[in-house]
């Protein structure tokens, strides 16, 4: 008998470790990982380069866009090489519950808790960190040019985005505890020990054939 389907999903603090988390999850558990791979798919579905979604990609929907969508209908998708918000997500939504049932996964952000909130394997991550270690981390390894301030506002304004982005289109309120499975900081644990502490709860939780 096969193991059942889970889907772990990840909500992070821009430069806390998401993705690297998730990577790492993925490998040990020998499933699929999806980030920006989900706007691929999406923009596959509506016809549209993928560096169009990109755009909206995480970011609270643009107001003159949500506009002209509401008054000129959804014919406007188009207009301006423009697309409507709420479709982007719709789409988006549509190609994450289709991910999750197909097979067990990672998955990191856009509001995939939300839309998979009802899945029996869910196992819902929200992963932050102080800003100093944020800052330190999108130094090294994103931008070594920048200074510290500009660096510090990028992420302010990241997470602002983010938040922005997961409450307009879940009602929940980001990275508040009580919306997760589990809460933890990368300025507390080294990303190993966040991992098995991961894979512990997972096992707990949906029983799993050994590694």
């Amino acid at each position: 008998m096969s193991d059942p389907k889970f889907v772990i999903v990840i909500g992070r603090q821009y430069g806390s470790g998401g993705r690297k988390l998730g990577k790492r999850l993925s490998e040990r558990l020998g499933v699929a990982y999806y980030d920006k791979e989900l706007l691929s798919e999406a923009a596959s579905r509506l016809g549209f380069r993928a560096d169009l979604l990109e755009k909206a990609d995480e970011r609270p929907p643009s107001p003159l866009r949500s506009m002209l969508g509401a008054n000129l209908g959804s014919s406007t998708w188009f207009t301006s090489g423009a697309m409507h918000s709420d479709t982007i997500y719709k789409v988006q939504s549509d190609v994450i519950r289709a991910i999750a049932e197909q097979g067990s996964c990672v998955i990191v952000g856009r509001t995939a808790d939300y839309i998979l909130r009802d899945h029996p394997g869910l196992l819902s991550i929200f992963l932050h960190a102080d800003i100093e270690d944020r800052v330190k981390e999108v130094m090294t390894n994103e931008a070594p040019d920048k200074s510290y301030r500009e660096v510090r506002e990028q992420i302010e304004k990241r997470d602002a985005d983010r938040k922005a982005y997961y409450n307009n289109y879940t009602g929940r309120n980001w990275g508040v505890a009580s919306n997760y499975h589990l809460t933890l900081s990368s300025s507390r644990l080294p990303l190993e020990a966040i991992e098995e502490l991961i894979l512990s709860a997972l096992r707990t939780s949906i029983p799993l054939s050994a590694d």
